[in-house]
């Protein structure tokens, strides 16, 4: 149609008019009236001096060249391009991966993990994490937030919030998850209690061990370089940035304190543990609680 000839103007009606009358795409058209062969894919863009085939070749003849052992791509792109042969790095590169040519490197060493994997305990009252992370304050600037949090139904037994980092605020949540769910802070009342905690100066300190130690509370710190030892109190702080600490502002860190006080109390009633047939803390606790021991599940987090 577009080839047909006007008889009031002379010349062809073109493809451009009949496709807007006809309200069709001229993209369309051209995409379906090219007859193009199977597409083979490959890289866009020049070649270079040489085909895939004379680059390997290339590429062989410098590593043989070399005296030196284990060198790079970047070092071999470097040879070639010496040797007048210029190419990209990033061809190179493909192309030693491709023919097995790339230099050996360090995968690290097997590591033979002490734990099977698992952090989580069967009751509550067994095994508690804790750890700190920051936020900031717009009167006071930086503020130091800590976590205690039971490994068995993810409930936080304790939260703190302090302008320093010390290890005397370190211990706070620890006391008072110990006071909400032993009934006291003395010594032995916590036998039998891991706290799970990582090698931070505030927790290896002697004052913090001191104490858990006198509550009858076994020290147990995460391996080196696995921070998933400490799994269930950095899952919690996740939790806590990204429902709390990152979508407010407080002025100072007692409005802090107390904002997170309540935060955790809305946390531990409704929350849901996916482990745990999506139930809540408190439910979890509940369900684990022994009758013969008194409940002091309504203690406050904080004085």
């Amino acid at each position: 149609m577009s080839r047909i000839i006007s008889p009031s103007t002379g010349r062809p009606y073109g493809l451009a008019r009949v496709a807007r009358t006809w309200r069709v795409s001229r993209a369309t058209i051209y995409r379906h009236r090219a007859d193009r062969p199977a597409s083979i894919p490959w890289r866009r863009g020049p070649l270079g001096p040489c085909s895939d085939a004379e680059l390997v070749e290339h590429i062989r003849r410098q590593i043989l060249a070399s005296r030196f052992h284990g060198e790079g791509y970047r070092k071999i792109w470097a040879r070639l391009r010496h040797a007048g042969i210029r190419t990209s790095a990033r061809r190179v590169r493909r192309l030693m991966g491709a023919h097995g040519l790339l230099a050996p490197h360090r995968v690290g060493r097997p590591r033979t993990r002490v734990h099977d994997g698992t952090i989580v305990t069967e009751a509550v009252n067994v095994m508690w994490g804790t750890d700190m992370t920051e936020t900031i304050t717009v009167c006071e600037g930086v503020a130091r937030v800590f976590i205690a949090v039971d490994h068995a139904n993810s409930e936080v037994v304790g939260i703190h919030a302090s302008k320093s980092g010390n290890r005397f605020e370190a211990l706070e949540p620890v006391r008072q998850g110990v006071l909400r769910h032993f009934g006291a802070v003395g010594p032995g009342v916590a036998a039998g209690l891991t706290l799970r905690h990582d090698h931070g100066s505030n927790y290896m300190s002697g004052d913090f061990q001191a104490e858990i130690k006198c509550l009858g509370i076994t020290s147990s710190p995460s391996f080196v370089r696995e921070p998933e030892g400490n799994g269930v109190a950095e899952r919690f702080i996740r939790t806590l940035k990204e429902n709390f600490l990152w979508i407010n502002t407080f002025d100072t860190v007692e409005d802090l304190r107390r904002a997170l006080v309540e935060f955790v109390h809305h946390y531990n009633k409704t929350w849901l543990v996916a482990r745990h047939g999506h139930r809540t803390p408190a439910q979890v606790r509940a369900d684990h609680l022994r009758v013969d021991r008194p409940s002091t599940a309504e203690l406050p987090l904080a004085a």
